[in-house]
């Protein structure tokens, strides 16, 4: 407490009682923020199934590396500067056969939009791989999404609390997970107060339980909001394409009609790895 000159040591007094009793009814809500907290991170806890950024590290230290020059050529391609400047272009669906390379560009495209995009803009991404379990089905692929969204805006978690406030742990988890995370998807997409967001899928054919489901979610959330964009890849199936086919906004960018630039990032990739 400041002093004040020739206030008197009965003033003094009361003016400190007045205050120590101001501070000890706050304390109370302050008590109650830090309960909130770890109430917070409690459910975000719960909700981390895996992190992607470190099956992203993984999956690149898997492969030897990776290499600038094997992916920059997507920069000028003309499909991503599309979705990359046009507002209506939502939806990048990048395919190619096995052997194309698709993991390690999206790899890449993730490295480069780090680097363009606003700070306050959230970049949330998923590497499906169907040889393992925790990664190769629609409920953790949103599990991932959504946990990399909330802990770049921490706000968001509210969506996730309405729900897990009554069911803890077992929201994540058992047979109604995918109705209650794809609602709480949803929620967050359409959330006035999310920055602008670029969500990034890979290898969807890797997928390997109820894929519909998660193409549908997309397919019917890809132009939910003018603040996302979406980026995803998978195998040339006809199945993908059928139910791909049926989003709007979207822009193609098919491998096998880049193949001269394909074919350089992996002569890249080679050269590299002999010598």
């Amino acid at each position: 407490m400041p002093l004040i000159y020739g206030e008197g040591g009965e003033k003094a007094f009361k003016r400190l009682r007045e205050e120590i009793d101001k501070h000890l009814k706050s304390l109370p809500q302050q008590l109650a923020l830090v309960q909130l907290e770890k109430e917070d991170q409690e459910c975000i806890q719960h909700l981390r199934l895996t992190d992607p950024r470190d099956d992203k590290k993984r999956i690149e230290e898997t492969q030897g590396g990776l290499l600038e020059d094997s992916y920059c050529w997507i920069l000028e391609n003309s499909e991503f500067k599309q979705w990359r400047s046009d507002q209506q272009s939502r939806l990048l669906w990048v395919k190619g056969d096995p052997g194309k390379g698709k993991t390690m560009l999206l790899c890449g495209i993730v490295n480069e939009l780090k680097k363009s995009m606003a700070k306050t803009d959230l970049l949330s991404y998923f590497f499906c791989q169907a040889t393992d379990s925790r990664i190769n089905n629609p409920t953790a692929v949103l599990r991932g999404l959504v946990f990399l969204l909330v802990d770049q805006q921490p706000l968001l978690v509210s969506h996730i609390r309405r729900k897990y406030d009554y069911a803890g742990k077992a929201l994540f988890e058992g047979v109604n997970a995918w109705a209650a995370l794809s609602e709480i998807f949803i929620n967050i997409l359409q959330d006035p107060s999310l920055n602008n967001t670029f969500l990034i899928i890979d290898a969807l054919d890797e997928c390997v339980a109820d894929l519909p489901k998660l193409l549908n979610l997309i397919v019917q959330n890809s132009s939910i909001s003018i603040r996302v964009k979406w980026i995803i890849s998978s195998r040339n199936w006809p199945n993908i394409e059928e139910q791909l086919g049926m989003a709007g906004h979207k822009v193609r960018l098919c491998l096998e009609l880049n193949a001269e630039s394909v074919s350089m990032a992996v002569s890249i990739y080679i050269r590299h790895r002999v010598y």
